[in-house]
């Protein structure tokens, strides 16, 4: 009884994630019941929508309600942009939807992030109050809902880019509404992707929703191969090496080496790979088994060979979002409209300010000078940071996505930098050309170790905890003590070099072994499946590992 009172009730300490048992006793029973109604496609979508908004409420518990209205306004919003015969009135339309999701993720989101940052520019010292939920407790004597704090639902940044795409896509006719707020409150709330994503466009999974089921040997399969490997990378890759070493270096920087420093951010770029593509392996696999693809999220990013290639391997579906709904509408590589220099002239203001220092603000303020003369003076320069403009403003408002703070609207330009600089670079090197395996692995690890560096600025709690790394780093190297923490932490540095080989490895290699997996007899699954489950809970700690983009 008391285990299915915890599977039952929402727990703000223990929500439902793919790697608590609770989890899998939920999809066992979902999974049993599925196959009873999965022939009628109406009761299937129905079902799966009951079980996909519960799975919220596990996981976000009242913060459902914010997923009903976003499911709502858009469903009906989308039906009268197609019904309207007026291009006037259509794009109103989609600009109210657009305006009230974005309204709705920036109150939640960025709610602290605007205030801290409106009191910074101008003095001011305003504090955050949660309207929402003063005007909820109105409605009864009892003040259930906490005032003074602003709590983020988890998977609303993935959500909320899901329906802006469908109301877009309508407003575009690359896609018909449909009929039936069931199956969009479904492909909205489909529970293997709502919190983490992949960031799924309707004009890919609306087809679907209409389709029967079919799930084969193919989908089995692949399926549960893909939830295997998905466990392995966030239980063993991610959360493993997590608890036993970096979240203690980067908890307190200053009281290790900077030889340690540096060594964790090398594992940190593991633990975020395996945290985040695990999640999303697992989410395919479960959408497999129900008979539905999700698209593929990460093509081995670290084999990338230079930063434009990696952010196509690295979260695909916010790349391509981005592309698509931002970045080609701003203008694409043709020309900087004057929203982009707007926008832009918005977020270095608030840079500037966030970081707080002389020496940053003049470096700042001399390019833009620079900048302004030099395209005013030169054509060719003017068309250059037109071309190139709206790419750096697109991987800013992609940093922002990720959180809201301005270390990560650094981090993002940091990447767009990286990419700017290959595009020039690549017009004058002399291996660009150039074919081979050492050429090859040259831009391979260039490439890795920028990716690697520029998360410093992911992973830091703050601006003043970055610059304590960066002072380990410069004042305390202590190379003759490299060795001493290799072995204190050997069994950790074992998992991040077999972590790092398995990632590396031909691909050809892996997908032979996937199919090998799928010729295998049903027994021999059960087994690989049985020893994957002990390996991943023998390194499991009773201490709750979220998935890190949960937070997002």
């Amino acid at each position: 009884m008391n285990r299915l009172t915890d599977i039952l009730d929402f727990s703000e300490d223990f929500p439902l994630i793919f790697t608590q048992a609770n989890f899998w006793i939920f999809f066992a029973i979902a999974y049993f019941l599925f196959a009873l109604v999965y022939k009628k496609t109406q009761v299937r979508n129905a079902y799966l929508l009951l079980v996909s908004l519960f799975f919220y409420y596990k996981t976000s518990g009242l913060f459902v309600g914010i997923l009903l209205f976003s499911t709502f306004s858009d469903f009906f919003i989308g039906k009268y942009i197609h019904q309207s015969a007026s291009q006037a009135r259509r794009k109103f339309l989609v600009v109210l939807s657009v305006c009230i999701n974005l309204f709705t993720l920036s109150y939640f989101k960025y709610a602290y992030f605007f205030t801290d940052s409106f009191n910074a520019l101008f003095h001011t010292n305003y504090e955050v109050v949660n309207w929402l939920a003063v005007w909820a407790n109105g409605f009864s004597d009892t003040s259930y809902f906490t005032i003074d704090s602003i709590i983020l639902p988890v998977g609303i940044s993935f959500y909320t880019f899901q329906t802006i795409s469908y109301s877009v896509d309508i407003y575009r006719k690359k896609l018909k509404p449909l009929k039936s707020i069931v199956d969009f409150g479904f492909y909205v709330s489909f529970f293997p992707q709502l919190v983490a994503g992949p960031i799924v466009r309707a004009e890919n999974f609306v087809p679907q929703i209409t389709k029967p089921t079919q799930v084969g040997s193919l989908e089995f399969n692949r399926g549960s191969y893909m939830i295997l490997k998905g466990l392995i990378k966030k239980m063993i890759f991610a959360d493993y090496i997590a608890m036993h070493f970096m979240d203690r270096v980067f908890d307190a920087p200053e009281m290790f080496s900077g030889f340690t420093n540096i060594m964790a951010l090398f594992g940190y770029s593991l633990q975020i790979y395996g945290d985040f593509s695990g999640y999303t392996d697992i989410a395919i696999g479960l959408a497999l088994l129900m008979g539905f693809e999700l698209p593929v999220n990460f093509r081995s990013p670290y084999k990338a060979i230079n930063c434009g290639d990696f952010w196509k391997r690295w979260h695909i579906s916010l790349s391509t979002w981005l592309r698509d709904y931002l970045y080609i509408p701003l203008g694409g590589n043709r020309k900087g409209t004057m929203a982009s220099f707007i926008i832009l002239g918005i977020i270095l203001t608030g840079v500037v300010f966030a970081m707080g220092d002389l020496l940053f603000t003049i470096i700042v303020a001399g390019i833009v000078g620079f900048a302004i003369f030099a395209a005013l003076r030169y054509p060719v320069v003017a068309n250059h940071i037109n071309t190139n403009i709206n790419l750096m403003l697109t991987m800013l408002i992609g940093g922002l996505w990720h959180g809201a703070s301005w270390k990560f609207v650094l981090w993002g330009g940091l990447n767009g930098l990286g990419i700017v600089i290959y595009k020039y670079w690549r017009r004058v090197s002399p291996y660009e050309d150039k074919t081979g395996w050492l050429v090859h692995f040259w831009k391979i690890l260039v490439t890795f170790f920028f990716i690697t560096y520029v998360r410093i600025y992911f992973r830091g709690e703050s601006m003043d905890h970055i610059a304590k790394w960066y002072r380990q780093i410069a004042n305390n190297m202590d190379w003759g003590n490299a060795l001493q923490v290799i072995m204190h932490y050997k069994m950790v540095f074992v998992i991040m070099v077999l972590g790092y080989i398995t990632h590396w490895y031909p691909q050809h290699k892996k997908d032979l072994l996937e199919l090998k997996y799928s010729n295998s007899p049903l027994v021999l699954k059960g087994i690989v499946a049985t020893v994957v489950g002990v390996l991943c809970y023998q390194a499991y700690s009773s201490d709750f590992q979220p998935f890190i983009y949960f937070q997002f």
